[in-house]
């Protein structure tokens, strides 16, 4: 009887300490996501503190909002980020991955001042660039809103990218990319479930109804992008694969009232400007940790009472979490798109696969960080480049310079 017990104490001692061995891992694995995808797990519920959705009334909008920014000094939000619960003025990432080459712009411009930047000194990137080429259109069907388009800006123009050397702006930031049209199809639940318990993520928010795409406020740097990067007059520029996007709130954007819906994030929640009245706008203060409130918006001609974010003046600009469970952003580059300015081909069928790298390339970046040099063998002998994620994938490939 005293080998039997024994053998039953020891077998119980061997099950706990084997649990207690592997429970942190696993728990750590399993809400880790590839870089610029969003989480489609919700983060362990017990790490999140709850926010109760609050309907604000017009009458306590009015009398919320300042302009505590008109003298164009804004707080700067450089590396502000969280991965493990989301906090008001941070963005809650999934991953907070950096780019090797630190990205953006390579010198601070003269409108930083320590831990503020001025928005009123910025330069921005010279040109007006006409795009007839441009289509967008933003179609509801039953429970689904689809957002299509070759993300080229409707009915405004553009910088011209990349960023000329005669440009004031290029001593400071050396932008080398240009805009190139992407097709891009998103298709979002028209009645989005809010959740207490928000979803972290990525690098790409959702889709302004511009038909430009919007991006989280940082930097490949996590700076932000906002104040380091120059951008053109209406705030937006392209990255690496061409597309062109914005950070912050575009002052292209002719409404921008808190009821005027201006765009759609990725869990089909609408964004709308800061605007209450008259010199008076909603800040970061005045919004929940996701940068959105409930209250009364237009939406599909219709007024309807559903929780929105907020396009703000300062960090973190836009959505900084996600109150629903995120749609994957569908961006494909156009395999024959013209420089800016031109004619580009038509919009491929949306319902075209997204074209994928090989596996060798793949296989290369396979345990490196953003931004890393990698090569791959190819029929022209071995060529060096380096692990970037393109837009339509979820992985890190090994991307071979032109």
């Amino acid at each position: 009887m005293g080998k039997i017990l024994l053998g039953i104490l020891i077998g119980i001692i061997l099950v706990v300490g084997g649990l207690l061995l592997i429970k942190p891992n696993q728990v750590k694995q399993a809400f880790q996501v590839q870089p610029s995808t969003t989480n489609e797990l919700q983060p362990n519920a017990s790490t999140v503190p709850e926010s109760p959705q609050t309907t604000v009334t017009p009458a306590q909008l009015q009398s919320m909002g300042s302009n505590k920014y008109a003298d164009g000094n804004l707080p700067l939000g450089d590396y502000k980020y969280t991965t493990d619960t989301p906090k008001k003025g941070y963005i809650y990432l999934c991953n907070a991955l950096q780019d090797a080459r630190g990205g953006g712009s390579q010198v601070n411009g003269p409108w930083i001042h320590g831990n503020t930047w001025n928005i009123n000194e910025k330069l921005s990137v010279q040109g007006k660039v006409n795009w007839p080429n441009a289509q967008f259109s933003n179609t509801v069907s039953g429970s689904n809103r689809t957002l299509a388009g070759n993300d080229l800006p409707v009915g405004v123009t553009t910088g011209t990218f990349p960023i000329q050397s005669t440009d004031p702006a290029h001593q400071y930031d050396q932008n080398p990319n240009s805009i190139d049209a992407q097709n891009f199809s998103d298709i979002l639940p028209t009645n989005p479930t809010y959740s207490d318990t928000p979803f972290c993520m990525g690098g790409e928010v959702g889709v302004m109804l511009d038909g430009v795409a919007l991006f989280n406020g940082f930097d490949a740097g996590l700076r932000d992008a906002a104040a380091h990067e120059v951008q053109d007059s209406c705030q937006g520029h392209p990255q690496q694969f061409g597309e062109y996007h914005y950070h912050s709130l575009s002052s292209c954007i002719n409404d921008t009232s808190v009821s005027s819906v201006i765009g759609f994030a990725l869990d089909g929640f609408p964004i709308t400007g800061p605007n209450v009245s008259a010199g008076k706008y909603l800040t970061t203060d005045d919004l929940d940790e996701c940068h959105g409130i409930t209250s009364q918006i237009n939406l599909d001609g219709k007024q309807v009472t559903m929780y929105h974010y907020i396009m703000t003046e300062d960090f973190p600009y836009s959505v900084s979490c996600f109150r629903g469970k995120p749609a994957s952003m569908q961006v494909i580059k156009l395999n024959n798109s013209n420089p800016q300015g031109v004619s580009s081909s038509p919009v491929q069928p949306q319902n075209q696969t997204p074209p994928q790298p090989p596996q060798q390339a793949i296989d290369a970046c396979s345990g490196k960080i953003q931004g890393s040099s990698c090569s791959v063998q190819t029929p022209q002998g071995q060529l060096t480049g380096n692990c970037l994620t393109p837009p339509y994938l979820n992985n890190m490939v090994c991307v071979i310079p032109k």
